[in-house]
């Protein structure tokens, strides 16, 4: 249970607590909902005024739950402001204001800050006007190499159309244990969270050797260089996070994602020649071209970059993979020959290859298909690639491959990591079983941060299957679960 926070009397007119004693857990057979024995009426009557008496053992923390109203209540003022929190990028439809969501956070974490008499120290900043990022401190008593950081939920979120959900994606639906509502799952529900468990930190004042840091960051659903956590790691604002593990707390399931896959972006445009359908010998379809040069692109990359041993042992979902998603072509008659067709789609790359010698590879294959284009499979008798005129010089299809803008790199987390091995623990402790995955889903930053010499675990506690989806939801019952993993992951790390 949550700790009561008014008592009138302190601690130094009282007999000592045994914390230990307080912390007996029952004899329930099932982890999942092993609750530790009431501490209200212990703490009560032991008289301790736990908004201003610091807990003596990091132990403590395992009894840590999620206080429900405050969270809800700051997850509700999130949601009503997720119309300005809607990010396609820099000088398109929807530019976030972050600002908007960090003005709630800051109303609950007042209180708390060390310029009130708390223990917080929080700092507020600014790349562009009105796009903040927020980082809490609760600093420890270790030494600097004492730390543990939690990165990565993020105060935008993707566009939402009301029209075609079933409740406002603007204001929070509570039906049940379902939470709906624009970024429940993704990401201002981990905000909410992260938030609440500070602020409860902040009371109960458990004596850490282990400094946490929690990083709310702007722009991480679209670009926007320089805005977010980019800008933080450019400017060292973090730095004091990379001799810790930094927990990206940015995934879903309750279960630690340890890796995922780059995506890479890519337009073929093939170019041929427009003529009469019904004298197909004499234009070069564009489309067959494009096709069938897409089609050996994709052999060449399938035996560049096969499945592999350590993705088994990541256990990614599948391995990675090259596809075309869609097509266009010049405008013209269904009785005409396109002269032009552009075949684009995406790689995703499992972090154990890489991407400048994927790019590589394909600008090779290219170069190869358009030395000798009529290497191509044809397509019936009148197919062709090249037009010979008796009177005039030969037309040659070609073909052009350009990178689109969204590239992202794959990261494989480190699986010797201390915190590795503790957050599946504290995962099992709460949820029972502990089940690591990786997917050739993609996110932005955090190959990054490893690069810059970050410890990178990614976690996650929203739903898979509402990510960006109509909607959207969380669970209730998995936050609160979520609350008691973090906070045990806390204590031991800070007890190891």
């Amino acid at each position: 249970p949550t700790l009561p926070l008014t008592q009138s009397a302190m601690l130094r007119s009282q007999p000592c607590v045994n914390i230990n004693t307080v912390l007996r857990y029952t004899s329930s057979t099932s982890v999942r909902h092993q609750r530790p024995v009431n501490t209200r009426s212990v703490i009560k009557r032991s008289g301790v005024n736990a908004s201003t008496s610091p807990m003596t053992d990091a132990s403590f923390l395992q009894s840590l739950e999620l206080n429900e109203d405050r969270f809800v209540s700051l997850l509700r003022n999130l949601i009503g402001e997720a119309e300005y929190l809607q990010n396609t990028g820099v000088g398109t439809a929807y530019v976030p204001q972050e600002d908007r969501a960090i003005k709630h956070v800051l109303e609950v974490l007042a209180p708390h800050r060390k310029e009130n008499g708390g223990p917080l120290e929080i700092d507020h900043v600014t790349y562009a006007e009105g796009r903040g990022n927020l980082i809490i401190k609760y600093p420890g008593t270790g030494s600097s190499e004492d730390v543990l950081s939690f990165v990565g939920s993020h105060l935008d979120v993707v566009p939402a159309n009301p029209d075609v959900w079933k409740v406002d994606p603007f204001s929070l639906t509570v039906d049940g244990d379902k939470l709906y509502g624009r970024g429940t799952t993704d990401c201002l529900g981990h905000v909410a969270l992260m938030t609440t468990l500070f602020s409860q930190l902040a009371e109960l004042k458990p004596e850490l050797k282990t400094t946490l840091t929690c990083v709310f960051i702007a722009s991480e659903e679209a670009s926007g260089p320089g805005i977010g956590v980019d800008g933080l790691v450019a400017e060292g604002r973090l730095d004091h996070c990379k001799p810790g593990p930094v927990i990206w707390v940015d995934c879903a399931d309750s279960q630690p994602c340890i890796g995922t896959a780059g995506a890479i972006t890519w337009h073929l445009t093939a170019n041929g020649h427009r003529f009469h359908s019904g004298l197909p010998h004499k234009g070069i379809n564009a489309i067959e071209m494009g096709m069938e040069a897409v089609s050996r692109i994709q052999q060449k990359f399938y035996e560049s970059f096969p499945a592999c041993e350590k993705e088994r042992e990541y256990k990614f979902i599948t391995p990675s993979t090259m596809k075309p998603t869609q097509v266009k072509c010049a405008p013209g008659g269904l009785n005409q020959i396109p002269p032009e067709a552009t075949i684009s789609g995406d790689i995703r790359l499992t972090p154990f290859y890489d991407v400048a010698a994927l790019k590589a590879c394909i600008e090779a294959e290219v170069a190869a298909i358009n030395a000798d284009i009529e290497s191509l499979p044809v397509r019936g008798p009148c197919s062709k690639y090249v037009i010979r005129p008796e009177d005039g010089e030969p037309i040659v299809g070609h073909l052009k491959l350009e990178w689109g803008d969204h590239l992202l790199t794959g990261i494989a987390c480190d699986l010797t990591s201390p915190a590795f091995k503790l957050m599946c623990d504290s995962i099992k402790d709460v949820k029972g079983v502990a089940e690591p995955y990786s997917l050739t889903g993609s996110l932005p930053l955090v190959h990054d941060m490893q690069s810059e010499g970050f410890d990178i675990q990614l976690i996650g506690f929203g739903l898979m299957s509402t990510y960006h989806a109509d909607n959207e939801y969380c669970s209730l019952n998995d936050m609160k679960d979520a609350a008691r993993i973090l906070a045990t992951l806390i204590a031991k790390f800070d007890l190891r």
